[in-house]
């Protein structure tokens, strides 16, 4: 079987397959930001990698706002942990299009996310797209950027979502949103919080500058 790494290219019958396949979360305990996105995109369940699709601009925006030190390939997603980072979703199910979601699916992904929060107790909740928290979380009103309510000690916020599609962000645009989490869970994140062997991306770029 041909690897799916470097897939550029998927047939249509290839992408339909993997409509409703799930998607692994990459999760550990105590990280500092848990990134939540709506679902899986077809290709993601294509490929087994989140937000794979050529033109997000997930991987490009966690690099620039210097969650990472290089820009990640979507097959690299299992060191997110080694960098506090991880990433679920919202909806497990794969589709073509987030707004093929049904209300409550959203809902009952909520449930299921602070349940999730719960076991792995994040010291961040980032959901990926405010419309589908404003369901899941039943609020009409929440905007990008931080919250006011929490989940446990769990503190949240709204990233707007990398879609390709999401005109309203630029890159850009979209970068100064994760720069603006990162300085947040840097400066609540002591570093005796932190776990064994693994430091923020601050952090190691503090110790690669001290080596050098």
């Amino acid at each position: 079987m041909a690897s799916t790494v470097h897939r550029v290219r998927f047939t249509r019958e290839e992408l339909a397959a993997a409509a409703g396949k799930l998607l692994p979360d990459v999760i550990a305990p105590g990280l500092d930001v848990l990134l939540c996105g709506i679902n899986p995109g077809l290709w993601s369940a294509a490929t087994g990698h989140h937000f794979a699709r050529p033109g997000n601009r997930f991987w490009p925006a966690l690099h620039r706002s210097g969650f990472t030190p290089r820009q990640l390939r979507p097959d690299e997603q299992g060191t997110l942990p080694e960098y506090g980072l991880g990433i679920t979703n919202l909806a497990a199910r794969a589709t073509a299009r987030a707004d093929e979601l049904t209300r409550e699916e959203l809902t009952e992904g909520g449930r299921v996310l602070r349940a999730k929060v719960a076991e792995y107790a994040p010291a961040w909740l980032a959901v990926l797209g405010v419309t589908a928290y404003r369901v899941a979380f039943g609020t009409s009103t929440a905007k990008v950027g931080p919250q006011e309510s929490t989940l446990d000690r769990t503190r949240l916020w709204i990233l707007p979502n990398p879609s390709g599609l999401n005109a309203h962000f630029t890159l850009d645009a979209l970068a100064e949103e994760f720069t603006r989490l990162r300085r947040a869970a840097a400066a609540s994140t002591p570093p005796a919080a932190q776990a064994p062997g693994r430091a923020s991306g601050d952090s190691k770029r503090a110790a690669r500058s001290r080596r050098s």
